[in-house]
């Protein structure tokens, strides 16, 4: 490792990753610190489905992306249209007109050149099948979701690790950024721990993309709120807020949604930290199409409020403060051909039963009266008129019930029945520190701080309450590819100007 870089890039997942090769591209020299082994390397995205949502006008958009499909699939799928405005609705929707415009504006409008930009430097893609279903002799896609990396989560930081050594960007694992070198001019480098050693290392500029404070279980407790010290976490266990701390101690302003996440439906008994062998296959995202119900039998939640994909990522936290914090998805046969593979993993809590009664029997931990009756009720309530169709919001719903179920009521009648237990899983806080729109973290009077860059959880201002599916890989992606751009002219036409004098 030499004394100075010309970027240094804290974090190893897919923001980092965009940065450093966005920062190379730019003429610097970058150097990738990754806190975990390298086996362990990609942070929260290498659990992740690898799943990107993006703006698109139409198929040709998606053929330029995905060139190895065959006609024969183009002329069987129907994808529609998602365009800029749709995902720039969606984000101001989800976080209740909260989200900073400028942000996600960016996010909308850079979306599809960074998934094409990602797809130049190596990365393939192809359909997202979770969100699609079977209509006539089509298969459809819903809900703005439509692609997927291959190789899920793992393959897309692989195919970025391999683009990153091409480049020429060094990467040090086991390398922990402890604090900021910050003096007259700005950040100027950062503290690190690297082989048990603590040292100084300089840079022209310094991009966190080093996650949120999810896997911080204290933090969690302190500004999420009592009872999520005790959630299951989806990912790596390495994401302790260490880069908002840095960054705070050095005058950046805090923003954004610091008492909410990302939390979903997750496997009850998964460990407590994720399982790269298993990665998104701990998630239960197939509760539109059934009931869910607590501790005491009763429904808490409007499983059928929206598509999954706007909905999930507020549900693991209607999950968690439910007595016992868990509770169970129960479906009868009508919905097993819309439920994939996660619910057929064999790490998986399940109860099947040939009857109701005997279902309500086998179901652990449940007041099983009220489980019975909530069934019934629920069955009585269910509409039956109207088409069932999974690929709109189809209106087939629940009359009279406290809490209705609004789309895709299917009544609890033909066996097998089944349920699973599920409990509360993290994938990421929202809360973090401001940027603007280069990128470039800002102290409390909005005056960019020197040298400084962000991208990636870590971000706050974009997410607040609820989350679009598929919007966090290219959130990295896209401010990662800013990041690196800016602190690259930062550091090779500024700081090489004289500003500031390498060492070493």
């Amino acid at each position: 490792m030499d004394d100075y870089y010309d970027v240094v890039v804290v974090g190893g997942g897919n923001a980092a990753l965009s940065a450093a090769l966005s920062a190379r591209e730019g003429g610097a020299t970058v150097a990738v610190l990754e806190c975990a082994p390298m086996e362990e390397r990609g942070g929260n995205s290498s659990y992740t489905a690898g799943a990107m949502r993006f703006a698109y006008n139409d198929v040709s958009d998606l053929q330029k992306l995905m060139p190895d499909l065959s006609m024969k699939e183009w002329e069987s799928y129907e994808f529609g249209a998602y365009p800029e405005k749709a995902f720039f609705a969606d984000l101001a929707a989800v976080s209740q007109y909260r989200t900073d415009p400028i942000l996600a504006d960016i996010l909308a409008r850079e979306s599809y050149s960074a998934v094409m930009w990602l797809q130049e430097k190596g990365v393939r893609f192809l359909p997202y099948r979770r969100q699609s279903a079977k209509v006539g002799d089509k298969i459809k896609w819903f809900g703005g979701l439509v692609v997927e990396a291959v190789g899920g989560g793992i393959g897309l930081v692989d195919f970025e690790y391999q683009a990153a050594e091409k480049a020429g960007v060094l990467v040090f694992y086991r390398t922990f950024a402890c604090a900021l070198l910050v003096d007259d001019d700005g950040v100027s480098g950062v503290v690190i721990n690297h082989d048990s050693k603590r040292r100084e290392l300089r840079a022209g500029a310094v991009i966190l993309a080093c996650g949120g404070f999810e896997a911080n279980a204290e933090w969690r407790a302190r500004y999420l709120g009592p009872g999520w010290d005790l959630a299951k976490v989806r990912g790596c266990r390495y994401n302790q807020g260490a880069g908002i701390r840095m960054a705070i101690d050095a005058g950046a302003q805090s923003c954004g949604n610091w008492s909410g996440c990302h939390a979903i439906s997750w496997e009850r008994n998964a460990p407590t930290y994720g399982d790269r062998s298993i990665g998104e296959l701990f998630s239960r995202h197939g509760f539109p199409y059934g009931i869910v119900v607590n501790a005491e039998g009763s429904r808490f939640l409007d499983e059928g409020a929206d598509f999954y994909l706007y909905t999930y990522a507020k549900y693991g936290r209607a999950v968690l403060q439910q007595p016992g914090q868990f509770a169970w998805q129960i479906f009868d046969a009508q919905a097993k051909h819309l439920m994939h593979d996660e619910y057929r993993i064999k790490q998986v809590t399940r109860v099947t039963a040939d009857s109701i009664d005997e279902l309500v029997r086998k179901i652990e931990d449940v007041d099983k009266v009220r489980l019975a009756k909530t069934i019934s009720s629920y069955n009585a309530a269910v509409t039956r008129d109207g088409k069932f169709d999974p690929t709109i919001k189809d209106g087939v719903g629940t009359r009279g019930l406290e809490i209705p179920k609004s789309n895709w009521a299917l009544p609890l009648e033909v066996p097998p029945f089944e349920a699973y237990a599920v409990t509360c899983g993290i994938t990421f806080t929202y809360g973090g520190v401001k940027i603007n729109a280069d990128a470039n973290i800002v102290d409390i009077d909005d005056r960019p701080i020197r040298g400084l860059y962000s991208a990636g959880e870590m971000v706050g201002g974009i997410f607040y309450f609820n989350y679009p599916g598929g919007s966090g890989l290219t959130n990295g992606t896209v401010f990662g590819r800013i990041a690196g751009r800016e602190a690259a002219r930062f550091a090779t036409i500024e700081r090489r100007a004289g500003v500031v004098t390498k060492v070493g």
